[in-house]
């Protein structure tokens, strides 16, 4: 089968079993966004949803934000994990969005990657979540499963980005992201994959291999 065809299949297949999977991160707009995707760097989401609670409700926006003590912000945001650098982060992206952005969350991939804490797995989430902007962000599961399955050989998410984008229609992208994701939390873990329940077992490259 055709990389390209195995591709189409596997979104098809997982499309078939979970749909529009939406952005699991809780978000009122494109700020919001792009904070708790700094945050959900080693932490899991429902954690990130806890603390953005607590901390959008002192400072919703990139105003209230940039003016919040970094002490403050590191304070709140300490269960997330990597306190120091994320509040760092998080400070200086509210403040190079309110000077170098007019205070609205910038629309490309080339200006979101100059915040702080930002990258291209980072930039697609906001640009796919927040902006309907086609992106496709490569995370430890996506790599994972993607590897697994036989779509790609490498482990540089930025050639797996290009690999699959150049197989799969851009009004996929941010949703077969998801699919892949959440398949890779409930199916296709990295210690245990769980084979004799996964839609694409037949599929598969690496069946039962835990690699």
């Amino acid at each position: 089968m055709k990389i390209k065809d195995k591709t189409l299949l596997i979104h098809d297949r997982l499309f078939s079993q979970m749909g529009e999977c939406g952005c699991p991160l809780v978000h009122a707009d494109a700020f919001q966004l792009l904070i708790a995707v700094m945050l959900s760097a080693q932490c899991r989401d429902d954690r990130v949803n806890q603390v953005t609670a607590k901390l959008f409700s002192e400072a919703p926006d990139a105003r209230s934000m940039a003016d919040m003590p970094l002490e403050k912000i590191e304070e709140i945001i300490h269960p997330c994990g990597l306190s120091k650098a994320k509040s760092s982060n998080i400070l200086g992206a509210s403040k190079m969005i309110l000077e170098n952005f007019n205070g609205c969350v910038p629309r490309s991939m080339q200006e979101l990657t100059t915040l702080p804490g930002i990258g291209r797995k980072s930039a697609n989430v906001v640009l796919g979540n927040a902006f309907n902007i086609p992106g496709f962000p490569v995370d430890t599961h996506v790599r994972r499963v993607l590897n697994r399955l036989g779509v790609t050989k490498s482990q540089n998410p930025e050639i797996i980005e290009r690999e699959v984008c150049s197989n799969v229609p851009d009004t996929l992208w941010t949703n077969f992201s998801h699919l892949i994701i959440q398949h890779g939390r409930r199916v296709c873990s990295a210690a245990k994959p769980a084979c004799d329940r996964c839609i694409l077992n037949d599929i598969c490259s690496k069946k039962g291999v835990a690699k």
